[in-house]
């Protein structure tokens, strides 16, 4: 028996086999798998409406890729790969380090493999380019509920696009998808992370920001109380202090960028041309994403929000749906990778649906794909009915409009019905060997 009471086979003496996958991946059935198909093609074509172009990379990418990324925690989490053949006999004769053993990894992310990407086709390239990437990602962290070692990721980018016309655009076509997948009452909370370290160190922190961002991530599940508890483990009473204070008033008033400028500017002093482009980026943003919003949803300016990724440079986002305590996708500007890989200068900026919370939500509320032709089982008597005269039978039927499945009639038909029923079919035929007499019967009618 597995740890979930599945039955294993015996292999011969070996090593037994199991039926569970691996911890943290899942099998997917075909209701889910259906709906994930649906949900997939309205994403891709609303994303196609905006100018976004499909591309596809590899599941695996070279390590120092990954490694290199600013993946933030993620890198942690890198499923890597072993080298192969003489590679690796050379490696462990050698009695090398362990970090030698592996040349690949598994992507945490569809960010990374773009910028790869980019960087190497470029020339067969428009540019600016805009893409739209959907593919599975691994991370190597602790399974829990909505949370997955293998998963779908769902990202559009532009790259080449200084202007926040960008970011607008991505927020506009996210906005869209989830409109069309029939979700609404949802909200885009927006920050930058150039206002992050202006508050940072306005409060007097001093060093590198990244543990203070992380701490302050957590501000959903742990309060203000936690991440105070958190800072002052590491951080000097006074700074952590100041921090807190801006914290809670941002959570007791609605934040707005005027108020929030005035609260980081010291007596006498004028704001940087850095924090004066942040703010005035957000302001375009903002009334961008609600000219075209039409009241469907909002857009705020929140000075708490981090967005975990080490590679952010500027604006920041995540989308929330009333009634769930998780974001539905997230992304931001991230202006210094591209050159990290080439050397050229290119500005960049994405947005990933969080792919698997949206089917988990759809899943709670019973959806099913909108435009999915009804199934109809055609039952037929092997013994009887001749296989020709079947296939007309269900061929005919397919011109209707129906999604038709041929199945031997079983000795309880009830029975068999029941289970038609249990998996989404809607009408049944009982196949009597003549194909210009079907009589189509709705399942579950007396």
């Amino acid at each position: 028996m597995t740890e979930s009471g599945t039955q294993i086979r015996p292999n011969d003496g070996k090593e037994p086999l199991s039926l569970i996958p691996p911890r943290g991946m899942r099998d997917l059935l075909p209701k889910e798998t259906a709906l994930r198909d649906w949900a997939t093609r309205i994403i891709l074509e609303t994303y196609e409406q905006f100018g976004f172009s499909r591309i596809e990379t590899p599941a695996m990418e070279h390590l120092q890729n990954l490694k290199g990324g600013e993946g933030g925690e993620n890198l942690k989490l890198i499923y890597e790969v072993l080298k192969r053949g003489e590679k690796l006999d050379k490696v462990l004769n050698s009695n090398a380090e362990r970090d030698q053993l592996a040349d690949l990894g598994l992507r945490f992310d569809l960010t990374v493999p773009l910028v790869r990407y980019f960087c190497a086709n470029q020339n067969d390239l428009l540019f600016p380019t805009k893409a739209i990437q959907i593919g599975s990602v691994w991370r190597a962290e602790a399974p829990q509920k909505g949370r997955f070692r293998q998963f779908t990721q769902c990202d559009i980018d532009i790259l080449g696009v200084k202007s926040e016309i960008a970011e607008t655009e991505l927020l506009a076509a996210s906005s869209a998808a989830l409109l069309n997948l029939g979700f609404s009452d949802f909200q885009i909370r927006i920050n930058d992370r150039r206002l992050l370290t202006a508050m940072v160190a306005h409060c007097g922190f001093t060093g590198r920001f990244d543990p203070i961002f992380i701490a302050i991530d957590k501000l959903d599940k742990i309060g203000v109380d936690g991440v105070e508890k958190e800072l002052l483990e590491k951080w000097p009473q006074e700074s952590v202090a100041a921090l807190c204070r801006l914290l809670r008033s941002s959570q007791e008033q609605n934040a707005d960028l005027t108020s929030f400028a005035e609260a980081l500017q010291k007596d006498g002093e004028t704001l940087s041309s850095e924090l004066s482009d942040a703010l005035k980026s957000l302001a375009a943003i903002i009334d961008g994403v609600q000219s075209t919003a039409s009241g469907k949803y909002d857009i705020v300016f929140d000075p708490t929000l981090v967005r975990g990724m080490g590679y952010y440079t500027g604006p920041i986002f995540e989308i929330g749906i009333k009634g769930y305590s998780y974001s539905m996708g997230g992304g931001g500007r991230y202006d210094k990778m591209v050159e990290k890989f080439s050397g050229r200068d290119v500005p960049a900026c994405g947005f990933s649906i969080g792919f698997e919370r949206i089917i988990g939500v759809l899943m709670d509320q019973g959806a099913k794909p909108k435009d999915a032709k009804e199934k109809l089982a055609l039952i037929f008597d092997p013994n009887r009915d001749k296989t020709a005269d079947v296939m007309k039978a269900a061929d005919k039927l397919r011109q209707q409009g129906f999604s038709v499945s041929a199945h031997p009639r079983k000795k309880d038909m009830t029975k068999q019905l029941d289970a038609f029923l249990q998996h989404d079919f809607a009408k049944f035929v009982a196949f009597k060997g003549d194909v210009d007499n079907l009589e189509i019967k709705t399942l579950g009618s007396k």
